[in-house]
């Protein structure tokens, strides 16, 4: 049975490892070694999702099963350049690939959608342009297309369609 809650800063751990676990599933391939282990050592290490955890900034929604997190979804501030800088943007939204298809990224999205209302009138992501698989679920929800974005794994550069949707 999948549980959801709001991530605690007790979490930090099991977050790191779950979404560095997803983020090879999903991407690893794309990158050397070195790319991708000097990302996920500075924005996926349990320090980098204490730091977020203590900060009012940032809220993050977890599902678990058995208490140890198959998926979840981060809200922040937005960080793209030439946008509403005071409008929420989800920073992540990361479900393991073994739980694809359970209705977890629905149920985490409902969460950022229901948060996002109370932050601002917008939502703003990026996506990976091949990420096609995420795109769908995004355009399916109404998200268009407004911009795009470098997004930097070690020396790598992605690039990612920024993406907003009006609340």
């Amino acid at each position: 049975m999948i549980t959801y809650r709001d991530a605690r800063p007790d979490d930090a751990e099991a977050l790191s490892a779950m979404a560095q676990q997803s983020f090879i599933e999903t991407f690893g391939p794309l990158y050397a070694p070195v790319d991708l282990d000097a990302f996920l050592d500075m924005a996926m290490s349990p320090a980098a999702y204490a730091r977020q955890l203590a900060d009012p900034a940032y809220r993050i929604h977890l599902a678990l099963i058995e208490g140890q997190p198959v998926g979840f979804a981060k809200i922040g501030g937005n960080y793209f350049e030439g946008f509403d800088p005071a409008a929420p943007c989800l920073h992540q939204l990361y479900v393991l690939s073994a739980h694809h298809g359970d209705g977890v990224g629905k149920r985490l999205m409902d969460w950022v959608l229901a948060t996002a209302q109370g932050l601002g009138d917008e939502l703003y992501l990026s996506v990976y342009i091949d990420n096609h698989r995420a795109r769908r679920f995004y355009d399916r929800l109404g998200f268009v297309k407004v911009g795009d974005y470098i997004f930097k794994v070690g020396n790598h550069e992605d690039h990612d369609v920024v993406m907003r949707l009006t609340l």
